[in-house]
């Protein structure tokens, strides 16, 4: 059976919305953040060595890496569901948006969640009001014009169809769905971008996507 690692609040909610679209078997080992830090416990690096999740166990493999854990699951236990055809035009946005996913589209949403901590974090009151300056302006400056530049993009993408690869949703979709909903929690999405915020509703109306929720836990970004 496989095992997913899975810490509160994380990518690792799309694994298991992945294995519930795909109806398989599967355990869980949960992981809390720290509430200092917000990252994984120490006890995380058992698994893998950099303590970070998701992580599957299948068998003898173990596998970090969400996009990997998507392509892996789909190829061996898809049997051709969530994945477009090869050879179609479908099939490459499909990869360009799996790479995307993790690659694009989470670094400016991750440096503005550092800079985030920073401005309100503690911090000796001598520095305080310069380090609460740089976080503000690397923000202002920086972080949110380039999660502005990204979102204004997506929404122009999903005027050519109603996911993200194509009319029928994929793993790229389960992959892109982590970062619209953190830039629709915490980065600024609003009804300005109004197909963004229907993907989200298609999401969150797919059963499999509401399973994963009552088996990993609340999910609150």
């Amino acid at each position: 059976m496989i095992t997913v690692h899975h810490l509160n609040d994380s990518r690792s909610q799309r694994i298991i919305w992945l294995l519930e679209e795909l109806g398989l078997e599967y355990q869980i080992e949960r992981y809390q953040r720290d509430p200092e830090t917000l990252r994984a416990p120490a006890m995380a690096s058992a698994v893998h060595g950099l303590g970070k999740l998701p992580v599957i166990v299948d068998g003898d493999l173990t596998l970090a890496e969400s996009g990997a854990i998507v392509e892996y699951l789909l190829e061996r236990y898809g049997q051709g569901r969530l994945v477009p055809p090869a050879g179609s035009a479908e099939r490459l946005r499909y990869r360009y948006w799996l790479h995307y996913a993790e690659g694009s589209a989470m670094t400016p949403l991750l440096i503005k969640l550092i800079f985030d901590r920073i401005e309100t974090g503690p911090v000796p009151f001598f520095v305080r009001p310069v380090v609460r300056g740089l976080a503000r302006a690397v923000k202002a400056r920086f972080a949110q014009p380039e999660i502005d530049r990204h979102l204004t993009f997506l929404e122009a993408e999903l005027g050519h169809s109603t996911w993200f690869a194509g009319e029928e949703i994929t793993g790229a979709d389960i992959l892109m769905s982590f970062p619209v909903q953190v830039a629709a929690a915490q980065a600024g999405l609003n009804r300005s971008r109004p197909r963004l915020l229907a993907f989200l509703d298609r999401v969150a109306a797919r059963p499999a996507w509401q399973r994963s929720v009552t088996r990993g836990g609340p999910y609150q970004l």
